[in-house]
Formats: structure tokens, C-alpha cells, sequence
């Protein structure tokens, strides 16, 4: 029986294109990495991590140590930031269907707990947040084993390569959203569970 449905933040309930560009520019003019503009992500959507690294100049290792400041440019930009259409109706008809509901992201509590609270979105009474762009597993894991549950007892959703590896590694079954930052094809090899394309179908998968 499913209890959880943990949900990814940006690119899965967070529609943040505007302001991420807006933050990693100012991160690009600081520390010379290449400027984005908001029409190119739907070219990076189709490269994988390694690959977006180098088109913007940006080596692996830097990330931990650039994530922080990128998220507090980004909580500068935050009001901009709004849920994709749907989803607010989507996690009420979850929680209807008697299932708890709680997030795992890389983005900082701050940020999450701002944008629940500005759109009244009260039914995410848990947050999880990892710095580590490939932390996402062990938090799977520590949220398992604080709630004393079983992986077949919880669904990720999320938008993302990374997530499905990190679901794959707990095996915690996964629903990728084809409104996010990855597209179709990077995740298509690691075969996620289920594949949906509003957030609707998110609730003919947990039903």
C-alpha cells in the first residue's frame, strides 16, 4: 500500500526557469562560466550533467561549493517562482486519496518553505534538502528509515537523470515528469517506472 508520494522541487512542482538563469548569470559574471539565456535550456534538458559542466565551463568538483551561492541568488528572485499549472489541485487529490506527502531537493529549505507558505500550499509538511547534487539516494534512504517505511510503500516524482539513478539505488519506484529540466531521451536508458506528461497523470499512476 502507498503512503508517501515525495516529490522533486524545481522542475517538478516549481516552475523556476526565469530565476534560475537570473541566479547562474550572476554566478557566471562572478566566477567566468558562460551565460545562459532562458531559450537554451530546452538544448541543455537534452545533455547530461557531465556534458551541461562543460558547455558552461563549470568543472564537477565546484558544484557543492557553488550550490550554496547559487541559492542565495536565487532566494532573491523567489516571488518569481510559481507551481506549474495543475499541481496545487494534483498534491490536494493526493492527499484525498489518503497518501502523505513530503519533498526531497538540492534546493535549500528556505527557499522550499518560502514558496509553500506564499502559495498557501499546506499539505508538504516535510522537506528534505542535500547541498550534494547526487545526495538525493541517502536522503531516500534516511527518510525510509525515520519513517519505518518500505521502499515499496513510497513513489519519487521528479524531472531529473539523477533522480531516477538515486530511486533506482533505493528501489523506491519513480514517476518522471516530462515538464522539467530533463528531457525524454537523457532519462529514456535508465527506464524510470512511469512516465507522465501532466500532473494529472500522477494520480492515475498512484491510484
Amino acid at each position: 500500500m502507498l503512503k508517501y508520494v515525495i516529490f522533486d522541487f524545481d522542475g517538478t512542482l516549481a516552475d523556476s526557469r526565469v530565476v534560475l538563469v537570473a541566479a547562474w548569470n550572476s554566478l557566471a559574471k562572478k566566477h567566468n562560466f558562460k551565460k545562459l539565456k532562458l531559450e537554451e535550456l530546452d538544448a541543455l534538458k537534452k545533455l547530461s550533467i557531465k556534458e551541461r559542466s562543460r558547455l558552461l565551463r563549470i568543472p564537477l568538483y565546484k558544484v557543492p561549493i557553488i550550490l550554496p551561492q547559487f541559492f542565495q541568488l536565487y532566494r532573491q528572485g523567489i516571488k518569481n517562482i510559481k507551481p506549474y499549472d495543475g499541481i496545487k489541485e494534483m498534491l490536494n487529490d493526493v492527499e484525498k486519496k489518503g497518501c502523505k506527502i513530503a519533498i526531497i531537493s538540492s534546493n535549500s529549505r528556505e527557499n522550499i518553505s518560502y514558496f509553500l507558505k506564499h502559495y498557501q500550499i499546506k499539505n508538504i509538511k516535510e522537506v528534505l534538502c542535500s547541498s550534494k547534487i547526487h545526495g538525493k539516494d541517502r536522503l531516500i534512504i534516511r527518510f525510509l528509515r525515520e519513517k519505518q517505511l518500505k521502499s515499496s510503500e513510497v513513489v519519487y516524482v521528479g524531472d531529473e537523470h539523477r533522480d531516477v539513478v538515486a530511486c533506482k539505488k533505493t528501489g523506491v519506484q519513480m514517476i518522471w515528469v516530462g515538464w522539467g529540466y530533463d528531457a525524454e531521451e537523457v532519462v529514456d536508458p535508465l527506464k524510470p517506472d512511469y512516465k507522465v506528461y501532466t500532473p494529472a497523470e500522477i494520480l492515475k499512476v498512484i491510484k
